[in-house]
C-alpha cells in the first residue's frame, strides 16, 4: 500500500505544486493516493469531467487546496512553527499585514512585515540547501536508509458508540446512497462522518470473517463496490473495520461487534466509469470551463454558544476545506479547533454570508473588494471574545 510519504517523495516539486502526479493513464493524488483514469468520465454535481480534470475537482472537494494541505500537515513533515503556519494562512488569502496582525492577534503590522521577510530568507536558503543535497546525492554512499515513518494526516478511529445509529437511520441512508438497492452500487462517497461510518460497515460485510486477503484482492472486492477503491480502503482502515499488516501484504476483516452488525447489512455492486472518445473529452473539458468561481465571505458558527469565525476566500468552493482540517484538528484557529474538539462536528455549521458580486469596470479590484467585504461583515458581527473565535 503506497501511503502519503511514498507519494510525496516520488513526486517533483511541481507535481506537488499541482497536487497529483501522472503514472502512465493513471492520475494519482499526492495528497491522499486517489486516482482517476485516462478515458474515464467522471460526474460530479451534475458535470461531467474528464479524468485529469476530475483530478483538480477531487482536490478541492477533499482537500480544500494543496497549499492547504501541505500547511495541516505535521510539524514534524513541513517544518513550520504554529505561527508560521497562521502568518502563512493568512498570507495565502491574501490578507493585509493590519488584517493578518487583527485575526492572529500577534505584534503589530511591523510584526507581521518582519515575518514575512524571515520567511522569505527561509525560502531563499532552501532553495541552496535543496541543490546541495541533489548535489550531495551522487556522492554520499553511506547515507542511511529513507525514513520509514509514514506522513499521516490524524484520523481517529470510530467506534459505533460514537453514533446513535437507529434502525430508520441505517435504512435512510443505504436507501439514499444505495439508489439501486443494497445490491447495486454505491452512489457516492461525499457525505458526513456518521453516515460514512453505515455505509463502511456496509461494505465491510462484503469480506469474510477470519480469512487474509492480498492488497490486490481488496482492491478487487472493493472496486466491485465503487470506482475508486483507494479511497475506501484507506477509510476501512482509518475506521478501524479493516486491519492489515504495515507493509499492506496482508488486511483481515475485524471484529465489527454487535452494534456494527446490527447497522449495517450485505450490499454487492459495480460502478464504472463510460469511456468516450477524444470529441467527448473536448466537450467534457469546455463544460468544466463553464463552472464559476465564485469569491466571497464564509461563517463557521457554533450553534451551541453561538460564537462564529469569519473569513474570505477567492473561491468558495475551498470552504470544505475548512471543515477538513477541523476534522483532521489542524485549523490555523486554534480557539475554533479546540470548541470543535469539544462541542463535537455536529454543533457546528458552515454557510456562505455573501458572493462577491463582480463589476464590469476594468478598474474592478477584486482582491480589494473582498477586503471590503470582509471589513464590513466583521464589524455587523463582531466575532470577538463571547462573540466569536477572533482577537
Amino acid at each position: 500500500m503506497e501511503n502519503i510519504e511514498s507519494l510525496l517523495q516520488a513526486a517533483s516539486l511541481e507535481e506537488i505544486k499541482r497536487g497529483y502526479r501522472q503514472q502512465g493513464e493513471v492520475f494519482v493524488c499526492v495528497c491522499c493516493g486517489y486516482q482517476t483514469e485516462s478515458g474515464i468520465v467522471y460526474p460530479e454535481d451534475g458535470v461531467l469531467y474528464e479524468s485529469e480534470r476530475y483530478m483538480r475537482v477531487h482536490i478541492e472537494k477533499v482537500h480544500g487546496s494543496v497549499f492547504e494541505y501541505l500547511l495541516g500537515l505535521d510539524k514534524s513533515v513541513n517544518g513550520l512553527s504554529d505561527v508560521q503556519r497562521g502568518l502563512l494562512g493568512q498570507f495565502y488569502e491574501g490578507k493585509k499585514d493590519a488584517e493578518v496582525q487583527a485575526a492572529l492577534g500577534i505584534g503589530s503590522a511591523s510584526t507581521i512585515r518582519n515575518h514575512r521577510f524571515t520567511l522569505r530568507e527561509k525560502e531563499r536558503q532552501a532553495k541552496i540547501f535543496l541543490a546541495l543535497m541533489e548535489l550531495l546525492r551522487s556522492k554520499d554512499t553511506h547515507k542511511p536508509a529513507e525514513l520509514a515513518q509514514p506522513v499521516t494526516r490524524k484520523m481517529s478511529m470510530i467506534d459505533a458508540s460514537l453514533f446513535d445509529i437507529s434502525e430508520e437511520d441505517r435504512e435512510k441512508v443505504l436507501l439514499k446512497y444505495f439508489p439501486e438497492g443494497t445490491d447495486g452500487p454505491l452512489a457516492s462517497f461525499h457525505m458526513q462522518q456518521k453516515h460514512k461510518y453505515i455505509v463502511l460497515c456496509e461494505i465491510a460485510r462484503r469480506f469474510e470473517s477470519g480469512r487474509t486477503y492480498t492488497e490486490k484482492q481488496v482492491n478487487e472486492l472493493l472496486g466491485r463496490v465503487y470506482p475508486d477503491y483507494a479511497e475506501i480502503r484507506r477509510y476501512l482502515v482509518d475506521y478501524a473495520l479493516l486491519d492489515r499488516k504495515q507493509d499492506g501484504s496482508e488486511y483481515w476483516l475485524r471484529d465489527l461487534g454487535e452494534s456494527s452488525q446490527n447497522n449495517v447489512k450485505a450490499a454487492k455492486g459495480a460502478a464504472k466509469g463510460e469511456k468516450k472518445g477524444m470529441n467527448r473529452r473536448k466537450e467534457l473539458q469546455e463544460q468544466a470551463k463553464e463552472v464559476k468561481i465564485e469569491a466571497g465571505i464564509y461563517c463557521i458558527r457554533n450553534e451551541r454558544n453561538g460564537k462564529v469565525f469569519v473569513d474570505s476566500t477567492p473561491n468558495l468552493k475551498t470552504i470544505n476545506g475548512q471543515k477538513f482540517m477541523l476534522q483532521m484538528g489542524t485549523h490555523l484557529n486554534r480557539q475554533l479547533q479546540a470548541e470543535w474538539k469539544e462541542y463535537g462536528e455536529q454543533a457546528f455549521t458552515i454557510e456562505v454570508l455573501e458572493v462577491l458580486k463582480k463589476e464590469d469596470n476594468p478598474y474592478f479590484d477584486a482582491k480589494d473588494a473582498l477586503a471590503k467585504l470582509l471589513k464590513r461583515w466583521m464589524e455587523q458581527l463582531e466575532p470577538y471574545g463571547d462573540k466569536g473565535y477572533h482577537s
